[in-house]
């Protein structure tokens, strides 16, 4: 598709920024949103596709800045603040600069703000998608091996654990959050697509489940 900037600029840009975040928020997320976006704008041809690839190539710009703040910052309305520096340095247009800030800053899954128009419901649909399936169980495992959290524990463990410790497994972040995003879905492509994705992830846990079961050995 044909930009109204420097797209290629804008990319490195980016890229050279999310190379400061952690692996389960990096680059290579911010690309797979990209791809998800791209999936979704087939199900939405209404969609404005340039805003959409753009708030998919933005929305995370913030994540160091929250990583390092350990949360106090939150990144999708610090985010939404940085997009105007970031496209006008790329060569693109003022009027672009409010619907993607606006995505970029309604993309959160726990923010306070909600997306408002067609574009910013598909960028929160496609991050949250990253966060399902096989991508969505490496994530949770990548958060939990860097938190040195164990590699399963029982459903009660989890639910019963505080977040960054011992118990803050993958599991916990399914039960948690992941087995809930299908019904926060914004569009019904979006949905459709966490359901599947819910339902393998749900599977895995399943068979982890049942391979891992631990017993009291000193009885």
């Amino acid at each position: 598709m044909e930009y109204h900037g420097d797209f290629s600029h804008l990319y490195r840009m980016v890229q050279e920024k999310m190379e400061r975040s952690g692996s389960c928020h990096d680059f290579d997320h911010v690309c797979r949103v990209m791809h998800n976006a791209e999936k979704l704008l087939e199900s939405y041809p209404q969609a404005n596709r340039e805003i959409v690839m753009l708030s998919a190539l933005l929305h995370d710009i913030a994540r160091p800045e929250e990583e390092a703040s350990r949360g106090r910052l939150c990144h999708a309305v610090a985010g939404a603040k940085m997009v105007p520096d970031f496209l006008l340095k790329s060569g693109f247009p003022q009027e672009l600069i409010p619907p993607v800030a606006e995505a970029v800053k309604t993309h959160r899954f726990r923010g306070k703000h909600e997306p408002q128009t067609l574009e910013a419901d598909l960028i929160f649909d496609a991050d949250k998608l990253d966060s399902l399936g096989a991508a969505g169980i490496g994530r949770a495992f990548l958060f939990a091996g860097r938190e040195n959290a164990r590699l399963h524990n029982t459903a009660a463990e989890a639910l019963a654990a505080e977040a960054y410790s011992k118990e803050d497994t993958a599991y916990r972040e399914y039960l948690v959050k992941l087995r809930y995003l299908p019904r926060k879905m914004r569009s019904e492509a979006g949905r459709k697509m966490a359901v599947e994705r819910a339902a393998f992830m749900a599977d895995f846990f399943e068979r982890l489940d049942k391979e891992t079961k631990l017993g009291d050995f000193s009885l």
